[in-house]
């Protein structure tokens, strides 16, 4: 019955302590992430101009925690018609938060630099 008891109790702390970690690295924070193709004829300024409005945007709308700009690595298929040369990451803090930022005025205001400049994105969604 002792033995029993302690694998119990081994079994209880493994679980809870899976638990924990699962909660830990599986936030219910929302990453969205915009690869972007900038149009031929649009400058470096133009370019600068949108990526830096995009480290303003947690100034501008609470709802974004962090942000990242810095590709290390783009890979794009064979063929690809446009090559995505950039990455755009916004951490929301949750979906209320990325449904909300939706023609929001920081978004309406940083689409001011972003769309004369893009020539196509792709976008996706991440959660847990």
């Amino acid at each position: 019955m002792k033995k029993l008891l302690m694998s119990l109790i081994a079994a209880a702390a493994l679980l809870g302590g899976t638990a924990s970690f699962a909660s830990e690295t599986s936030p219910k924070s929302v990453i969205h992430v915009v690869t972007v193709a900038w149009k031929k004829d649009a400058s470096p300024d133009q370019i600068k101009a949108a990526i830096d409005g995009v480290h303003a945007l947690p100034a501008a709308y609470p709802g974004i925690k962090r942000v990242w700009t810095r590709a290390i690595k783009v890979q794009n298929p064979k063929g690809a018609e446009v090559a995505k040369t950039h990455v755009l990451v916004m951490e929301f803090a949750d979906e209320a938060a990325l449904k909300a930022y939706t023609d929001s005025p920081a978004q309406k205001a940083w689409y001011k630099a972003y769309l004369p400049a893009r020539q196509t994105s792709t976008t996706y969604d991440i959660t847990n």
